[in-house]
């Protein structure tokens, strides 16, 4: 068995624009501050609360109480759903279809909750999928390797049978810290490939960077699905 471990937002959903202006729009309203998007990109995929105290700190201000961080994590999650209109990236439909043969597992690891990752692979006919780990079945997020380890363990996998495709910093670093191979789809991040530093520690990641996630499509269908026959 080989197994495709894929974050959401930023792969398969064009999520993260919403996101950053979501996050943007909570700071501004109960902190009166404005914060740089870009980080809500180079922070993506730990846990919301975290994601917040850091931003706090990137920001050169005094570190939030848990109200505070709670208020803008609920006041975030309530403009997210009244902003966003994401959909899947071209080509995204097509390739978890052609993912779908004998011995190909593959996995949604996401730090989203599960509400909100079912939602959107919901709404996108995106449901195809062996395994879904979400917020609510980790202690600790990325880049903590706890996400993808997890999601080995329940697909009964080893490191070297699967490989993570991420758009972020964050989930690249938690991927190989649980030693699995990674590759990187860009789509329309504002990143720059200097942000993700640990890609000097993986000459396999370094060769396998793609414009986005259509562009990855036939190397990750080859890669799991090379000689083996379609269900």
């Amino acid at each position: 068995m080989k197994g495709i471990l894929f974050d959401m937002d930023g792969v398969l959903i064009d999520a993260m624009p919403f996101h950053a202006e979501a996050f943007q729009k909570a700071f501004r309203e109960i902190v009166k501050i404005d914060i740089d998007k870009r980080n809500v990109f180079l922070l993506e995929g730990m846990p919301g609360p975290l994601l917040i105290r850091e931003i706090f700190k990137r920001s050169n201000l005094e570190s939030p109480d848990e109200k505070l961080v709670e208020n803008i994590s609920n006041r975030k999650k309530g403009l997210f759903e009244e902003l966003q209109r994401a959909g899947a990236f071209p080509g995204v439909k097509e390739l978890i279809e052609s993912l779908n043969c004998k011995n190909c597992l593959t996995a949604v690891v996401s730090g989203a909750s599960r509400k909100e990752v079912e939602s959107l692979l919901e709404q996108n006919n995106l449901s195809k999928f062996d395994l879904i780990i979400s917020s609510e079945d980790l202690e600790e997020g990325k880049p903590n390797p706890q996400p993808f380890i997890m999601a080995l363990s329940k697909l009964k996998l080893n490191p070297s049978e699967a490989l993570v495709v991420e758009n972020a910093p964050l989930g690249v670093e938690s991927a190989v810290k649980a030693n699995i191979e990674y590759i990187v789809t860009l789509n329309n991040t504002p990143l720059e490939l200097s942000d993700f530093r640990v890609l000097n520690d993986n000459d396999f990641a370094t060769k396998n960077v793609y414009e986005d996630t259509q562009s990855a499509a036939k190397f990750l269908i080859d890669w799991c699905c090379r000689d083996v026959q379609t269900i």
